[in-house]
């Protein structure tokens, strides 16, 4: 099943194509009194519709509400020109739309619509420091997961003390328990797992009990990496999102050279965890990839390979899991986008939280 997400921010088009998906081009964004028009050419070979949106930067539309935000149609085989134009309402009609604003042309064919809240990482190759990496494109969640998102799925709320509210991070959570959250989440939302325990299979419901206390049964955790569920990042997708992906400006924190417009930190949280998305975005319009909690990703700690590599898993074997980026409690220092971190599985601390993946199709 196939789909594509095309972009344009006003004066580049990027294109993000899949092999044989239906595939938009020569989209144009036409600025004029309080609207824009958008041309495109849809070359589809399935029947498929195509939205039209208009956003901002960081992906969000609520800040306005276009009274046409649409065009959708049964397309079907062939090669389909379209035209819509979008009114932006009177309030944001003084606002030029090389402020910043975008359009997005989508063409799908209803499978793998993008999560809420998630935004899409093309893949794309990047060094680690001590390597190229070339990562596969995916989604990722914009923000860190909330104590409310949490708590719709595991039905309790771990963090007190240290910032408490439906839209703060959750924090004193485990690396099993954010295995276990994907693998709940997917249930729910009837996709599949990522994630099986032993031979226990991908409930949590049928994992044994203790599976979750002791560090060392984190090496019986196993994942598919072709499901379609919830997962955590990998350090090194993690890393590239937290660059900035393919849109990466080189910063030394995840969307800045200064600390203090993109993270909570030592020097200015007031001992607390914040609300998410309070700070700036980085590049690809994820918040708080530098900062606010630390965030557990699913990779062995060990050293990084020499050598290129494509989609690693992280180490085959040891004690402790990475997290990364650092949080409200730490320096500058340990808050950038290349350092990292470890800690057994087992460990649920004031300072742990996470946020999830899923994969592209």
């Amino acid at each position: 099943m196939k789909k594509i997400i095309l972009s344009l921010i006003i004066v580049m088009v990027a294109a993000l194509a899949f092999a044989a998906a239906p595939t938009v081009t020569n989209v144009v964004a036409t600025p004029g009194p309080g609207q824009v028009t958008i041309t495109y050419t849809l070359a589809a070979d399935t029947d498929c519709d195509v939205q039209l949106t208009i956003l901002n930067n960081n992906d969000q539309n609520y800040e306005f509400t276009p009274s046409s935000p649409a065009v959708t149609g049964d397309i079907g085989s062939g090669i389909t020109t379209g035209e819509k134009t979008i009114i932006w309402r009177p309030a944001l009609d003084q606002m030029p739309i090389a402020c910043g604003y975008r359009a997005k042309v989508t063409a799908d064919d209803g499978v793998f619509p993008m999560p809420e809240n998630f935004v899409f990482v093309e893949g794309g190759t990047f060094n680690n420091g001590t390597s190229d990496v070339t990562i596969s494109s995916f989604y990722i969640d914009k923000y860190e997961l909330t104590q409310a998102g949490y708590q719709a799925v595991m039905g309790s709320n771990p963090a007190s003390g240290y910032g408490v509210g439906s839209n703060y991070p959750v924090y004193y959570v485990s690396w099993f328990n954010a295995i276990e959250y994907c693998n709940r989440r997917s249930i729910q939302e009837g996709l599949t797992p990522c994630y099986s325990y032993s031979t226990y299979g991908t409930n949590p419901d049928d994992w044994p009990s203790g599976w979750n206390t002791s560090y060392s049964n984190h090496t019986n955790v196993n994942c598919n990496w072709t499901a379609n569920g919830y997962r955590l990042p990998t350090e090194m997708e993690w890393m590239f999102a937290a660059k900035g992906g393919n849109q990466s400006q080189g910063y030394t924190y995840s969307g800045s050279n200064t600390i203090g417009d993109v993270a909570w930190y030592a020097s200015n949280s007031g001992s607390t965890t914040h609300t998410v998305g309070t700070k700036a975005a980085n590049e690809l319009g994820t918040f708080d990839m530098s900062g606010n909690v630390w965030e557990w990703c699913w990779d062995i700690y060990g050293t990084y390979p020499g050598g290129s590599q494509t989609d690693p898993h992280g180490a085959t074997s040891g004690s402790g899991r990475v997290f990364r980026g650092g949080g409200w409690n730490t320096y500058a220092s340990v808050c950038t986008v290349s350092y990292r971190n470890l800690s057994n599985a087992a460990n649920s601390n004031f300072y742990l939280g996470f946020r999830c993946v899923r994969i592209s199709p």
